[in-house]
């Protein structure tokens, strides 16, 4: 894939570090597309945008969500973390033209997740955590998970995702929690 008409806004807006991140994600999405026999061009691509509204400035989020029209939820007040990939979708969409709504998805619920998430949304998802920088043991783990299972790659990330943000005593998004458990009954 051709990042170049891509790099020099979102490298100005992302910085070098998250940058590279992305190009690894891109790079894991398309791993797991393969191996999955999906759209490897569509997961290049949600992969490669996926972080295209992680600010540098944080102090851009206010003006950007009202100038692109995204409202905050009570979710994204209380975890703002969660903001860039719902402000993500939106500048995919109106700057850089993307009109399919799987890679729009993709990049909206890649933090959070959420029930029911099509498998180029599970792949932004899980590439996001086992890109090959993340060497952490669950990172580790989840990778290989991720080659054979999407959906059990999907429970173990949410599930240690919950139990840091508990560790952290942070806020959790409703949409991680129904995704926890809709793969924990999907795994049974």
């Amino acid at each position: 894939m051709d990042y170049k008409k891509y790099e020099n806004n979102i490298l100005e807006r992302v910085g070098d570090k998250r940058y590279k991140h992305m190009l690894r994600v891109a790079q894991s999405a398309k791993m797991l597309a393969q191996i999955h026999k999906a759209d490897v061009e569509k997961a290049e691509l949600a992969g490669y945008l996926h972080d295209c509204a992680k600010l540098k400035n944080k102090e851009d989020y206010p003006r950007l969500c009202q100038e692109f029209g995204l409202s905050l939820s009570q979710d994204m007040k209380k975890a703002p973390a969660i903001i860039h990939g719902f402000l993500g979708a939106k500048l995919a969409e109106k700057l850089y033209e993307i009109k399919d709504r799987d890679v729009l998805n993709a990049i909206s619920y890649h933090t959070t997740g959420r029930e029911n998430m099509s498998t180029l949304e599970k792949i932004i998802f899980l590439a996001d955590y086992i890109e090959p920088k993340r060497d952490f043991p669950q990172a580790k783990q989840a990778r290989e998970i991720a080659k054979v299972n999407l959906d059990k790659a999907m429970f173990y990330v949410l599930d240690e995702n919950i139990k840091n943000l508990i560790e952290l005593k942070n806020y959790i998004a409703l949409d991680t929690i129904k995704a926890r458990n809709y793969y924990l009954e999907k795994n049974e």
